[in-house]
């Protein structure tokens, strides 16, 4: 976290949050639970042995706590795909057009307790992302922008 956010200091990258914090109508975990909540999350995770299901519990968790004052959504991300990377599958990279559905699949499980809208979304853009190809940057940037992956009005969906 600390290189991921070292150009923003003031941020205090790497180091757990010292103040509550929120996103919109949604409020994270107490900075004084952090390191406990992390740490029963991890016992969770441990029992875990689908890779998937590893790397949505680690996407969740990390986004749920929200432990740092910033970036906690790249890192979520981040740990998501190091479980993909350790078990030899396809990272999930999550385009401009996705955002939306991507956070409302995590406000769902956040707000109602129902994971199958995360589940679903996250199997549909995983798909997706096995599909980016290209010998070069302009190759795959093309291949991107046909499937609308930079579009940023509600009005447009991925197509792939």
């Amino acid at each position: 976290m600390a290189r991921k956010m070292s150009a923003r200091p003031d941020t205090n990258p790497g180091i757990f949050k010292t103040k509550n914090n929120k996103a919109g109508e949604t409020y994270f975990v107490d900075f004084q639970q952090v390191k406990g909540t992390l740490k029963k999350g991890y016992e969770m995770y441990r029992s875990l042995n689908n890779p998937f299901a590893r790397a949505i519990f680690m996407l969740f968790m990390t986004s749920e706590v929200h432990p740092f004052s910033d970036g906690n959504g790249r890192i979520s991300r981040i740990m998501m795909n190091a479980e993909l990377t350790a078990a030899n599958q396809s990272k999930i990279i999550i385009p401009t057009v996705f955002r939306s559905d991507y956070l409302a699949s995590l406000r769902q499980l956040t707000r109602r307790d129902n994971p199958e809208k995360i589940i679903n979304a996250m199997l549909r853009v995983r798909q997706f992302s096995s599909l980016i190809a290209g010998e070069s940057f302009q190759e795959v940037k093309a291949f991107l922008t046909r499937c609308n992956a930079f579009e940023t009005d509600d009005d447009s969906i991925l197509q792939f």
